[in-house]
C-alpha cells in the first residue's frame, strides 16, 4: 500500500489531475537539493578524513552529493506523473541522509545538520505532512548501513568539521528562507488581489455590495449625529427588453456605461456600488435637495447615452432617494425607503427621480 494519500483527482483513471505547483515541484526543488547535496560534502569530506575511511565512503559521498541531485530531477522529469516522482525522490533524500550516519560513526554536529537541513526540505517543499512520510526511511537508513558496515560511535565533532559544516547550516537556512519569504510575498499579493475582488464589482468597477453596504453603515450612523446622508437606488428602465433585442453582450455595455457615468457624477465622499442583475445603489453625505441633483444629473447623461453599433438603443433611470430619518434606523429599512421611492418613480412613468 502507497505511503501516500490518494490523488487529488483522476481525469481518465490513469492520469492524475495536477496543478501547475505541482507539475512544476521537480523544478523548483532541484537546485535547493543541488545545493543542500553540494553543501553537505563538506561535513562529510571533513568527517571522513578524520577517520581515515575508505574508498567506498567517499564514492558514495561522490555518488549522493553530485550525481544523485542531478539523477533525481532527470527521474522526475522524465515520469509520467513528476509530482509524484518528486515526493518519492523527496523520501529518498531522507533515507540518503539517515545512511550517511552510521558512515560518519554519527559525528554528532554533521548529523544533527543533515537531519534537520533534510527535514526542513520537506516543508520547504510544501507537500502536506511530507516530513511525516520521511520518517521511516530517514530511521530504518542508519540501522541497515549500522548493521552492513557495523556501529561505531565517535560522537565529537573537531573545529574543522564544524567549520566545515557551517556553509550547509548557513547558506541552506538563508536559501530556504529566501524561498519561504517570496511565497509569503505571493500570498499576501494574492490575498491583496481577492480582497480588492470582494471590494470591487468586476462589470462594472464600482463597490461590491458587502463594501458598499459597510459604507452605507458608517454614512447612516454618522447622521445620527445631524451629518447628512442619502441613499440612492437607479434602476435601468426596461433592462430586460434591452437583453432580448440588442443581446446580453449589449446589456453587459449598458451596465459599463451607466456605470461610468454614475462614478463621472460621484460627490465627493460618497460611495456607489452594483446592487443585482440592473440596479445599482449610491451613498453620499449630502442633504436631499443636493443628493435630488446628483440624482438628476445621473438620470440625464443616462438618457444621453448613445450606442452606436445597436442603432437606436436608449437607455432610461429610475431613481428613488432616501434621506436618512432621524432617530435609530438601520440599514435595511433604509434601503426599503429607497426602494418605495423607487417603485414610484418606476409606477410614475419611469426615467424620473423620486425622493421620500
Amino acid at each position: 500500500m502507497s505511503a501516500f494519500p490518494p490523488a487529488i483527482a483522476v481525469a481518465n483513471d490513469t492520469s492524475p489531475v495536477r496543478t501547475k505547483a505541482q507539475r512544476l515541484l521537480p523544478q523548483r526543488l532541484h537546485r535547493f537539493r543541488t545545493l543542500g547535496m553540494g553543501l553537505a560534502s563538506f561535513p562529510l569530506a571533513a568527517v571522513f578524513s578524520e577517520l581515515g575511511s575508505s574508498w567506498i565512503a567517499w564514492a558514495w559521498m561522490l555518488l549522493i552529493c553530485f550525481v544523485w541531485p542531478q539523477l533525481a530531477y532527470v527521474v522526475a522529469r522524465r515520469s509520467a506523473d513528476p509530482y509524484l516522482a518528486e515526493r518519492r525522490n523527496l523520501i529518498v533524500d531522507s533515507a540518503i541522509a539517515g545512511a550517511c550516519l552510521p558512515i560518519m560513526h554519527f559525528n554528532l554536529l554533521p548529523s544533527a545538520v543533515l537531519i534537520s537541513v533534510t527535514t526542513a526540505d520537506k516543508v520547504n517543499s510544501g507537500v502536506r505532512r511530507l516530513w511525516l512520510y520521511s520518517l521511516p526511511g530517514m530511521f530504518m537508513a542508519p540501522i541497515l548501513v549500522g548493521a552492513l558496515i557495523g556501529f561505531r560511535f565517535d560522537l565529537h565533532s573537531s573545529t574543522f568539521v564544524i567549520a566545515c559544516s557551517l556553509p550547509l547550516m548557513i547558506i541552506h537556512v538563508l536559501a530556504v528562507s529566501m524561498n519561504s519569504n517570496r511565497l509569503v510575498r505571493r500570498m499576501q499579493m494574492q490575498n491583496l488581489k481577492l480582497e480588492t475582488l470582494s471590494r470591487i464589482d468586476s462589470m462594472t468597477g464600482l463597490l461590491g455590495r458587502s463594501h458598499w453596504e459597510s459604507q452605507a453603515e458608517s454614512i447612516l450612523a454618522r447622521s445620527n449625529t445631524a451629518q447628512p446622508g442619502v441613499l440612492m437606488i437607479l434602476d435601468i428602465d426596461q433592462f430586460k427588453e434591452i437583453n432580448d433585442r440588442f443581446g446580453h453582450a449589449t446589456g453587459d455595455d449598458v451596465l459599463c456605461a451607466i456605470a461610468d457615468v454614475v462614478r463621472d457624477n460621484l460627490p465627493d465622499g460618497s460611495h456607489a456600488g452594483r446592487w443585482g442583475g440592473d440596479e445599482f445603489v449610491i451613498v453620499m453625505s449630502l442633504d436631499a435637495d443636493r443628493a435630488h441633483a446628483v440624482a438628476e444629473r445621473i438620470r440625464n447623461a443616462v438618457a444621453a447615452l448613445h450606442f452606436p453599433a445597436t442603432g437606436d438603443l436608449r437607455c432610461t433611470l429610475s431613481i428613488g432617494l432616501a434621506e436618512a430619518p432621524a432617530g435609530t434606523i438601520d440599514l435595511r429599512s433604509w434601503l426599503e425607503l429607497a426602494d418605495g421611492a423607487l417603485y414610484r418613480a418606476k409606477h410614475g412613468g419611469r426615467n424620473q427621480a423620486v425622493r421620500v
